[in-house]
């Protein structure tokens, strides 16, 4: 799998303050135990972002429809870096509902400059995928995720 971080590092803790749930209520912050002991993939976005909406999210829903049923834990953050205007808590909802997605969605705003999720997870902006293997680690970060190799190397190492 290409990976775009320069190094493994241990998964932070989440610390969005804002979620929903995927009904589209709201919900207490999410942990990284609350997607379960699996595989972790976490999506950011910007509610304005041409790339998010042309390649990441076809890319997330085609990981959630081979996945999601294998214990792998999926939640999209909205990364306000920038556009705070168009990227609000509301637009979380409008977003789970334009894709279909019953999976949670988090609104981190910036503090200091720069949402908690770019920040702890180093991304470099949007559309922006991370993924946790089930020890904790980061295995990928990057712009583009290559959904079927991810699907198939999942696949493959289930069946050793």
């Amino acid at each position: 799998m290409n990976r775009e971080t320069t190094s493994h590092l241990k998964a932070p803790e989440l610390r969005v303050a804002h979620w929903i749930d995927g009904n589209g209520q709201s919900c207490a912050p999410l942990t990284l135990a609350d997607l379960g002991v699996g595989y972790k993939v976490l999506y950011c976005f910007q509610h304005w972002c041409a790339g998010c909406h042309a390649t990441g999210f076809p890319t997330l829903k085609k990981m959630i429809a081979a996945l999601s049923t294998k214990a792998v834990g999926f939640a999209v953050v909205q990364t306000v870096f920038e556009g705070e205007e168009a990227n609000t808590p509301e637009r979380l909802r409008e977003t789970q509902l334009r894709y279909d997605l019953h999976v949670p969605f988090g609104h981190d705003a910036a503090i200091e400059g720069y949402p908690t999720i770019m920040r702890d997870y180093r991304t470099g902006g949007t559309p922006w995928f991370i993924v946790i293997d089930p020890t904790g680690e980061v295995i990928f970060g990057g712009f583009r995720l290559d959904a079927e190799a991810f699907i198939a190397s999942l696949e493959h190492a289930r069946a050793l």
